[in-house]
């Protein structure tokens, strides 16, 4: 594994990292996607990533959120509800929940409306496994809560 990878590792596996990142992370890469029009979103240069926007479960406004995702087949993407491995599940997993039809996804400069499917039982173990060989820091963020970390299945429509 390349020093730079091993670095980001340890530091998305810190506890500072979890208590800051779900700020800062989310708001900066909004505005350079705002800023170029959907084609850059910075934290894409680590893992690949996405811009979920769906509506809100209570205020039923459209919320936009960068995300991390691991493309499958063509169109077809695991998002993972990991709040970092903190003690809440992120409110665009409920969002997602509420609105599963209603989702889209901007990615590589694409809109692409997506249907989102909560994965469960061996899906969502089998998923799991691919999950922690693409992007170990996940096993720390599950180790530090309780709750089981939530993961979606993004199709294409």
């Amino acid at each position: 594994m390349p020093p730079g990878l091993r670095l980001l590792h340890r530091m998305s596996s810190s506890p500072a990292f979890a208590r800051y990142a779900p700020r800062i992370i989310p708001a900066v890469d909004l505005t350079v996607h705002r800023l170029t029009r959907g084609r850059v979103q910075l934290s894409a240069q680590m893992l690949p990533g996405l811009v979920l926007t769906v509506r809100g479960a209570r205020s039923g406004l459209p919320r936009r959120t960068p995300l991390a995702c691991m493309p499958q087949e063509p169109d077809a993407w695991f998002v993972v509800g990991s709040n970092f491995g903190r003690p809440a599940h992120p409110a665009w997993t409920a969002n997602l929940l509420a609105h599963p039809e209603e989702a889209r996804i901007s990615w590589r400069g694409r809109d692409i409306p997506v249907t989102a499917r909560l994965l469960e039982g061996a899906e969502r173990a089998e998923a799991w496994k691919r999950l922690l060989t693409f992007w170990p820091p996940y096993a720390t963020y599950q180790a530090r809560i309780t709750r089981e970390i939530r993961v979606f299945r993004l199709s294409s429509r």
